[in-house]
This record gives structure tokens, sequence and C-alpha cells, in this order.
């Protein structure tokens, strides 16, 4: 379970949590403009934007959980148990593997609407990467500054919608839950007016009794509800630390503590790690479960003309600052 979502002040951010109750050990990885990058179905293609993002790096391939490119354009990857389809190879189509769909776009792609020029003809195949790692159920919020959308492929096709709130969770599909925000339009960062009835008197006894209702469970449905009214109505400073800081709070509204949620095995599923990327700068920031220090990595600082992965172990440990 995931949440992603976007968010601009003077810069563009882009970021994701990921809830899962175990690691990969995902790092922070760097792809080159020359690293060659091999595909299942067509060419490989050996020149192309630089990347950076979140990725299990297996048999030296990358395997990105959420990203962007030297261009500014962004994707996260987000389960979508149940729903997901995807096909066999079909005749006349562009035919990508599900764990190529990230890297395939972001090679080749400096904005959402060229990336939409590329969804036109592509179909996502039902390919996993290797006999140990199956083919993952997802679902994509891609993003830049000027537009987002949300990428789906069910029974149906692939769908592509227009993401104007700028958060993405899992299940349900994406329409069912920007219906379901019409359930909660009532909710206000304000304190509430009385309009309960003519001469009944009542006042208001806390701040924040406008956000009275907001879902605060850990499902998927509620966490799209809070995070979007949270990205919707959050105000911060247009600099760098402001913006990032803020952007982590967002993310921090649906993170999931260890012990609220009992996974399939008897264990628990937590917020793993939380992104943010500047997509304007090229700086991946993130934190993770037991780590509360925002750490960078700047993909500037890499040497972006070259052939071989920049790789970044996650910082796990707290780092605690004794004051005296």
């Amino acid at each position: 379970m995931c949440t992603a979502a976007s968010y601009k002040t003077k810069q563009f951010y882009f970021g994701r949590t990921l809830d899962n109750e175990f690691s990969f050990s995902e790092e922070v990885t760097v792809t080159p403009r020359n690293f060659p990058l091999d595909l299942r179905f067509s060419e490989k293609i050996n020149a192309h934007y630089a990347i950076i993002g979140m990725a299990y790096v297996c048999d030296g391939y990358p395997l990105y959980y959420d990203a962007m490119n030297e261009k500014g354009l962004c994707i996260a990857g987000l389960n979508f148990v149940g729903n997901a389809h995807f096909s066999g190879v079909a005749e006349g189509k562009e035919n990508v593997a599900v764990f190529e769909f990230i890297p395939y776009i972001l090679s080749q792609c400096a904005s959402v609407k060229e990336a939409k020029l590329k969804l036109e003809n592509l179909n996502l195949v039902n390919k996993p990467f290797n006999d140990k790692l199956p083919v993952a159920q997802l679902h994509w919020m891609i993003a830049d500054r000027e537009q987002q959308i949300t990428v789906e492929a069910v029974k149906d096709g692939l769908k592509i919608y227009e993401n104007k709130v700028g958060v993405l969770t899992n299940n349900p599909p994406f329409p069912e839950q920007l219906q379901r925000l019409n359930d909660y339009m009532h909710l206000s960062p304000q304190a509430p007016q009385n309009t309960f009835g003519s001469g009944v008197e009542l006042q208001y006894y806390s701040k924040g009794m406008g956000t009275l209702g907001l879902p605060g469970d850990l499902t998927s449905a509620s966490r799209f509800v809070r995070a979007a009214f949270v990205r919707n109505n959050s105000v911060s400073g247009d600099g760098e630390c402001e913006s990032v800081s803020q952007f982590f709070h967002i993310l921090n509204s649906v993170g999931q503590p260890r012990g609220c949620n009992v996974a399939d095995r008897d264990e628990y599923e937590i917020t793993v790690y939380t992104s943010c990327m500047n997509a304007d700068k090229g700086i991946y920031y993130y934190t993770t479960y037991d780590n509360h220090q925002i750490t960078a990595v700047d993909m500037h600082r890499c040497y972006l003309d070259g052939n071989i992965l920049y790789r970044y172990p996650l910082k796990t440990g707290e780092q605690i600052f004794y004051q005296n």
C-alpha cells in the first residue's frame, strides 16, 4: 500500500510513500545517459535522458519504484492488486514489460505531453523480470510541473486519466477514488459555520472542527481522501527547505506506524521509505522508517554522460542530534 503526491511552490516536487512489510534492499539509483537499457521486446536504448529514483537493482538492471528524469518528468508505480490487467505481446503495438515501464517512459519523454503520445500505442506485457520476481500489479502516476495523469491497465485496455488532485493511492480504480471525494466536499481548514437548524445554538469547541469526518484509517481509499485534502490545502514558503519539509509533512499524514496494519505473514506493514523529488533541480530526498533525517542525492553530482549505474544504499539508522 502506497501513496504518491505532487506539490508545487517555486519548484516542482513529486514523491511517494512505500508501505510494505519488508524491503528489497532498494537503493537510490542514478541511470546515466549512456547506460544501455535492454528491452525484452524492442531494441536496446543506448542513449537517453538520465534518470534518478528508488530502485531494486537486480542482475545490474534498475527496477524502479519511482523516479524522475533530468527534464523534470516523474513517475511512481503503486500497487493495484486485483484490478491491474496485463496481456501478452500484441502485434502492431509497442510492447513493453511492466518492469520496464518507468525507464521506458523516462528515458525518452521530457514531459507528460510526450508520455501521453507514447502511451497511445503502448501494450504492457505480462512478462516477469525473472522466475523469482513475478509481475507486479501496478498503476502509475506520471507528472511534471504542468500536468499530472494516472495510468491504469485494466481488462478494458490502457486508461489515461487527468489527475487534478495530485494524489494516487491503490484501489479502487482512479475514477472511483475521484467520485468518493464528493462525499467530503464539506471539509474545510476553516472553523465550521452553524447550519444545523434554525434556533439551535451551537458553537465550535476545538480547533480543526472543519475537518470532522476526514478519514483517518489506513485503507487506500481513505488515504486518498486524506492525502488529497492535506495536499490541496497545504501552505509553505517557496524556499527549498520549506518546500521539502512541507512535502514530507503531506506524505507523513498517511504514514503507517509498525503494529497498526498486520500483513498476511503475521508481519506489520510500515512506511519503508518516503521520497520527495525536486524535479527542477534533479535532487532526490528520502527518509526511512527508522531514520527521520532527510537524506539527499543530487543526480547532477554524478557523471551523467557515463554508462554505469550510481547506487546509494539507504540510510536506515536513526540520526539523533544531541543538543547538550
